[in-house]
C-alpha cells in the first residue's frame, strides 16, 4: 500500500511539474474585449489578462515555440514566437493571439523551423493595439 501511495504522489508531482514548465497554458488565461479606439472612432480589440497570465508579467520564463520571421530568414533578433508550427496558421482553427509573442533576443539567432526553447523576461501588453499582447525581451536560446 505504501508503494502504491508513493507511486501516486510521484505521478501527481510529474503532472504538476509539466504544467509549471508550459507557460503557453498560463498565457491562455486571457479574454479579448472590444472598445472604441482612443484616437479613432473604430473599435479596437484589447486583452484582459487573468491571474495566471498576470503572474508571469515581468518574470523570467523559459518557453518553447516556433520562429516566425519578420524580415529575411537569415539572422533574427526580432521575430514572433508561435506555440504552433509555422506551417499552421496560428489564427486558424480556433487559435488566437494568445498563441504568439514578440521576441527580442540579446544576439541574432539563425532562423530555425524546428521547435526552439527561449529564456527571457516576459511583459504583458494590455494597451498598445499595434503590438502583440505578449513580449519576450532579452531572450536567449536554450539548447535542449
Amino acid at each position: 500500500m505504501k508503494y502504491l501511495l508513493l507511486f501516486w504522489l510521484l505521478c501527481c508531482s510529474v503532472i504538476t511539474l509539466a504544467q509549471i514548465n508550459n507557460p503557453w497554458a498560463e498565457l491562455a488565461d486571457v479574454q479579448i474585449m472590444t472598445r472604441l479606439g482612443e484616437d479613432s472612432p473604430f473599435p479596437v480589440q484589447y486583452p484582459v489578462f487573468g491571474p495566471n497570465a498576470m503572474a508571469l508579467d515581468g518574470k523570467t520564463i523559459t518557453i518553447k515555440g516556433y520562429m516566425v520571421p519578420l524580415e529575411e530568414m537569415m539572422g533574427q533578433n526580432y521575430f514572433v514566437l508561435s506555440s504552433l508550427p509555422f506551417n499552421l496558421c496560428y489564427f486558424c482553427g480556433g487559435a488566437g493571439p494568445e498563441t504568439v509573442m514578440e521576441v527580442f533576443t540579446k544576439k541574432e539567432l539563425e532562423f530555425d523551423s524546428d521547435l526552439i526553447t527561449l529564456q527571457g523576461k516576459l511583459y504583458l501588453n494590455p494597451d498598445d493595439p499595434n503590438r502583440l499582447m505578449y513580449i519576450l525581451e532579452e531572450a536567449i536560446r536554450i539548447d535542449d
